[in-house]
């Protein structure tokens, strides 16, 4: 029994990291486009 509760935690574990790296690319995209808008207006 309380090995099936360490998986289930295990694998909601990954399930929730794969969720985080999806929000950090989205976020470091958002980062890129308003440097590069901020460049594009300084020229």
């Amino acid at each position: 029994m309380t090995k099936k509760i360490l998986a289930l935690f295990a694998l909601t574990a990954c399930l929730g990291m794969v969720g985080c790296t999806n929000t950090v690319e989205g976020a470091g995209e958002d980062i890129s486009k308003a440097g590069n808008a901020i460049s594009n207006s300084v020229k």
